[in-house]
């Protein structure tokens, strides 16, 4: 019910863009006259598998259990007991679950999730362990390049500028040491100025109708708490929100920039930090008997990040 909930307030904006049905053909392909791709960038909100084809750590992977126990029955590679985000938004849309980029089998048709667990808008937030933004732009060029191929230049041209564009970056760049070293303006300023290049590249290739999450409320999530209070309170860490409230003001601003500067760009907003903050200190509003508690986890909070025994704490329990 909460996942749900949560949803229907994310769909207001795909809706709103006509990510719905009802035929045309792309060279062999026949598709609805209105089918709208989906491509997806970003972290482990939103990756659906691709860290299990990378060499990387158990730290930015899930696929063992706990994780899919429900809806797949099995580990997929999310984040989740079940579906993630991208999921329930192919599904409202009407559109098969878009597909992890790896392994490379693909039509890209209906789009494709280039988003990586771990990853950043800064290519050096868990360098060489994850696909960071602008990789996943590499990638996104790749994709048309075959697209092109079979489709031909102006229906690749036409399904990349109906296509939506989901992105939601940053809170690895904030939770890294990293971040440390810069003044909060500095990497924030770091940090947008990525994510809007990104932007900026996904417009040249083709794309014109994004929708962004801002950053949630960072310092209410479990694992700070956890790390910086211990058992001391229950109560959010400002300095992390207030981090996440300035990345949200200047992403802001530089969103209202590029409407005014390229051509034909279009954005919803979603605000992920109030919605975040209501969710976790008013859980049954959402259905939810507790919100400030990881549902997999230890420690306070079930903050410490052990779920399913694979990382470097081996004990872990499940909120049921």
């Amino acid at each position: 019910m909460a996942i749900q909930n949560f949803i229907l307030c994310f769909l207001i904006f795909f809706l709103s863009y006509g990510i719905l049905i009802p035929t045309q053909c792309l060279g062999k392909i026949c598709l609805p006259k209105e089918h709208v791709a989906l491509f997806v960038f970003g972290d482990s909100l939103f990756d659906v598998g691709n860290n299990n084809f990378i060499d990387t750590t158990t730290d930015n992977q899930a696929n063992y259990p706990p994780y899919g126990e429900t809806f797949f029955k099995y580990p997929t590679g999310r984040f989740s007991d079940g579906r993630v985000i991208p999921d329930f938004i192919a599904e409202y849309a009407k559109l098969p679950l878009i597909q992890s980029y790896f392994p490379r089998v693909q039509e890209y048709v209906n789009g494709i999730n280039f988003a990586s667990a771990g990853a950043g808008a800064l290519v050096e937030t868990h360098e060489g362990l994850v696909k960071d933004l602008k990789t996943q732009l590499t990638y996104f060029k790749n994709v048309k390049q075959e697209l092109r191929q079979k489709l031909g230049d102006a229906e690749t041209t036409t399904l990349l500028a109906k296509a939506v564009y989901l992105i939601n970056i940053g809170s690895n760049d904030y939770f890294s040491e990293n971040s440390s070293l810069y003044t909060h303006e500095k990497y924030v300023s770091m940090v947008v100025g990525n994510l809007t290049d990104v932007i900026k590249g996904i417009h040249e290739i083709g794309g014109r109708k994004f929708g962004i999450l801002n950053q949630p409320s960072l310092g209410c999530f479990p694992t700070i708490k956890a790390f910086v209070n211990g058992t001391k309170s229950d109560s959010c860490i400002e300095e992390f929100s207030a981090l996440a409230k300035l990345h949200n003001n200047v992403l802001s601003v530089q969103l209202n920039k590029l409407k005014k500067q390229i051509k034909g760009f279009k954005y919803s907003y979603f605000n992920f930090f109030d919605f975040s903050y209501e969710f976790i200190n008013n859980p049954s509003k959402y259905g939810l008997k507790e919100g400030g508690v990881a549902c997999c986890g230890s420690g306070p909070y079930n903050g410490y990040y052990s779920c399913g025994g694979k990382r470097e704490v081996k004990d872990y329990d499940l909120l049921i």
